[in-house]
């Protein structure tokens, strides 16, 4: 799991390098394709089946008002001000490894730069709560507080989930929900939390090619993703940005980032 952690991680880092006015959105997802088979891993979004559909591309590339699950096409051309999520899931030597983030395309304005600032910051509020013998409900419940109290909208829609030899497993992490409640977490699981937040209304709709989930009222939504595993202590984030050699270290660098209120020693 840290291995297929560490080389999603990658992919994703170096697509994300990618993501500037004029660039398609065909274009970072056939880059996704030719650096993991460099990499000798594979896309665990390509073929990827639900019911009847098979996805057809490498990454999910979601742009403003597009949720999760976007598809890269040559006719959308990047432009300034845009957002572009890039969900990065591969398969390395039977595992998964999965992760995401939003960034800007060029400059944004201020209440979208916000929003994916927020939603990144309700990532890891969440993240520090996913510790043995804690509930999933204690997961869901930071995040949901977080992002409602910045005045935006958690979708219901959409969840995190458990991953390991298969990209969705058992149990279900949700980013709303009651502290609490849900499945107990235990030592050695593996999870990703995912925060998806639209701007005002969390309503979504679909798009007629049957993956695309939109914002209902077209309005930008971000999404950020780790893969990580349950710990007594800190858990360990495993999606790790080239460069950190540490899970630990990296997430004392996104709490003094952000300024969060968060005390890794209790």
């Amino acid at each position: 799991m840290r291995v297929a952690g560490r080389s999603a991680a990658a992919v994703l880092d170096q697509l994300c390098a990618m993501v500037e006015p004029g660039v398609s959105t065909w274009d970072i997802d056939e880059a996704g394709g030719e650096i993991m088979s460099e990499m000798g891993i594979k896309s665990a979004c390509k073929g990827y089946r639900s019911g009847h559909r098979i996805f057809p591309s490498y990454t999910c590339l979601s742009v403003n008002e597009e949720v999760v699950h976007g598809i890269g096409t040559k006719e959308r051309i990047l432009k300034e001000g845009d957002v572009l999520s890039v969900d990065v899931c591969i398969r390395e030597g039977g595992f998964v490894g999965d992760n995401c983030r939003t960034v800007p395309v060029g400059d944004v304005s201020p209440e979208v730069g916000r929003l994916l600032r927020v939603t990144e910051e309700s990532l890891y509020v969440g993240l520090v709560n996913a510790l043995h013998k804690n509930r999933v409900g204690d997961i869901s419940h930071a995040v949901q507080q977080y992002v409602e109290a910045e005045g935006f909208a958690i979708i219901t829609n959409f969840v995190g989930h458990g991953v390991g030899r298969t990209l969705h497993e058992d149990p279900q992490i949700p980013n709303f929900g009651r502290a609490g409640t849900g499945v107990q977490l235990r030592k050695g699981l593996a999870i990703c939390i995912e925060p998806m937040v639209n701007t005002k209304s969390a309503g979504i709709r679909m798009a007629k090619d049957g993956w695309t989930a939109l914002a209902e009222d077209n309005l930008p939504s971000a999404h950020f993703e780790h893969t990580l595993l349950v710990d007594e202590g800190t858990p360990e984030i495993i999606t790790l940005p080239p460069g950190y050699d540490n899970a630990t270290k990296f997430l004392l660098s996104k709490i003094e980032q952000f300024s969060l209120d968060i005390d890794l020693n209790h």
